[in-house]
């Protein structure tokens, strides 16, 4: 079967490439090879590729700069989804689609199920809930999988920042007061990649929207101190920092961040049996990775 993978450069994108399973011919653009939000060099090539199945990993995800530039967060996280709904459904492949925890407010206390009103503060989740609703208006065979706090040993994410804040600095401030699920890339692409196979051997999925991200929940915080834990060792650190929890009013961001990111996602393991990976192993191969 043959599968398109938009975004392919980026952490999902990238290990979706690398973790592909035998028996599929997968073609890997990344955004400079094709813009998602010019609909009509989304739409030849699709006519081109002719792929059977597409993931979609294409995204604007710098959370903070959204907030001034909306313009081109739309462009991607909307109009870029909606350009290849337009032209998948026109060649008949579905679309699995990666989206994320900040279509919430984040004012829960209980984790948030797929059907849960969202409610998004800022211009990067608006655009990625916009992207979401135009997918289901164009192309009803489509997969949205939410995910959140994505890290690997690939690109720029938090392990990475607090490896190399830890190296610079003999103590760090970090966010104790927002809660989420850090999710390892490479488990993301697994999970993907699972539901392809389903698609290929039964033709078709459940559709709509699923969550997934690592587990325990836990805060930036709690994150950071298990990155150092690891990494110390591991022996990438000569020295460890020390953490200090601080709030998120300690650290103003252009952006709001949601104080409550935790997905609850065991719709995903009754409907296609994947269930949550545990951050703290995928935490693991990461800095082993990063080690050589």
């Amino acid at each position: 079967m043959r599968v398109l993978i938009t975004g392919a450069r980026g952490q999902v994108g990238h290990e979706l490439l690398r973790r592909a399973p035998s028996g599929f011919e997968v073609m890997g653009l990344g955004s400079s090879e094709l813009d998602i939000g010019d609909a009509g060099s989304v739409e030849s090539t699709l006519r081109q590729l002719r792929p059977r199945l597409i993931i979609n990993a294409a995204a604007y995800t710098a959370v903070d700069k959204a907030e001034s530039e909306p313009g081109q967060a739309y462009r991607v996280n909307r109009d870029g989804v909606a350009n290849l709904a337009r032209a998948a459904a026109e060649i008949g492949a579905p679309i699995l689609h990666i989206s994320t925890d900040y279509v919430f407010a984040g004012d829960a206390q209980q984790p948030y199920l797929e059907t849960d009103p969202t409610a998004p503060s800022g211009v990067y989740g608006a655009s990625k809930l916009a992207g979401e609703q135009v997918l289901a208006e164009i192309h009803p065979r489509h997969l949205v999988l939410r995910t959140s706090w994505v890290f690997g040993a690939h690109g720029n994410n938090f392990v990475k920042t607090m490896l190399r804040l830890g190296r610079e600095r003999d103590k760090l401030g970090v966010v104790a007061d927002q809660h989420g699920g850090p999710t390892p890339a490479d488990s993301i692409a697994d999970a993907l990649w699972q539901l392809a196979s389903s698609y290929r051997s039964q033709g078709n999925l459940q559709w709509g929207i699923y969550h997934f991200s690592g587990a325990p929940a836990c805060s930036w915080h709690d994150f950071a101190v298990e990155i150092f834990r690891q990494a110390g060792q591991m022996g990438l650190l000569e020295r460890l920092p020390r953490v200090d929890a601080i709030s998120t009013s300690d650290y103003p961001t252009p952006a709001r961040r949601p104080a409550w990111s935790v997905l609850s996602c065991s719709r995903l393991e009754a409907d296609h049996g994947i269930g949550q990976p545990d951050w703290r192993e995928g935490l693991r191969r990461v800095l082993e990775e990063l080690a050589g």
